[in-house]
């Protein structure tokens, strides 16, 4: 068992290195951040990209989910990943078990990611892997001012995520491994980087940004929790 475990690992190595999943802890300060980032934000943009086209303008404002809010972010998706790894400090890792959350997520009937809910579904996502997968992780309220909503929010959001994938979190090599593939497929290497037309609809409030006051209110100490084990039952 231990030796198809470590196949499955070296059998994805090159991909483990493509996209910086291997970057030293020491390192996560650098100026450049691993290129999982830009990979998954232009995956998520394109599949946003096609859902409008599929869906139109009026389906979209139509399929809402508690993800959804009430105007999309002016932060684009890269950006707004890459705040997310600056300030939450979680392991490069937990933004492709997220990839593999929201997909799962994603599979329920008439539910689909637009420019509405992409961002909430990223932020929730990240911090559900880190929460399980890292070890350490800060609180909700924390990870809610890095994401630009209330605690109360973040709240229900992890909820919501949680309850629809039934609390199985675990994720196989094998399946990571193929996320990581898919990754480097499907998404070029430099993506755009222009902001995402604002449009308003009803709704939660919108994601808002305040670089100063998170910066100060990031220096807060990284506490351990961990999901309960009842909790995690359902995790396979």
């Amino acid at each position: 068992m231990e030796s198809s475990k470590t196949d499955a690992g070296d059998k994805h190595l090159e991909s483990y290195l493509t996209l910086g999943l291997t970057i030293p802890q020491s390192k996560k300060g650098d100026t450049n951040f691993p290129k999982v980032l830009s990979l998954l934000a232009t995956y998520l943009g394109r599949s946003v990209q096609k859902n409008e086209q599929l869906l139109g303008s009026d389906r979209i404002k139509e399929t809402t989910t508690i993800f959804h809010g009430q105007r999309v972010p002016d932060l684009s998706i890269q950006l707004y990943a890459e705040r997310i790894f600056k300030y939450a400090e979680c392991s490069p890792s937990c933004f492709v078990l997220a990839l593999v959350y929201m997909e799962r997520y994603l599979q329920q009937p008439n539910v689909y990611m637009t420019p509405f809910s992409v961002h909430r579904l990223l932020i929730t996502s990240v911090v559900v892997a880190a929460k399980f997968t890292d070890d350490g992780f800060f609180d909700n309220a924390f990870y809610a001012r890095v994401g630009g909503i209330s605690t109360v929010e973040m709240n229900r959001l992890e909820l919501d995520l949680l309850f629809n994938l039934d609390f199985r979190l675990k994720v196989n090599l094998e399946t990571f491994g193929s996320y990581c593939l898919q990754l480097e497929k499907h998404a070029p290497v430099s993506p755009e980087r222009l902001p995402v037309q604002v449009h308003c609809v009803k709704g939660s409030k919108d994601l808002s940004y305040s670089n100063s006051s998170a910066d100060e209110f990031c220096q807060s100490k990284l506490v351990r929790q961990s999901y309960s084990s009842q909790a995690l039952q359902g995790c396979s």
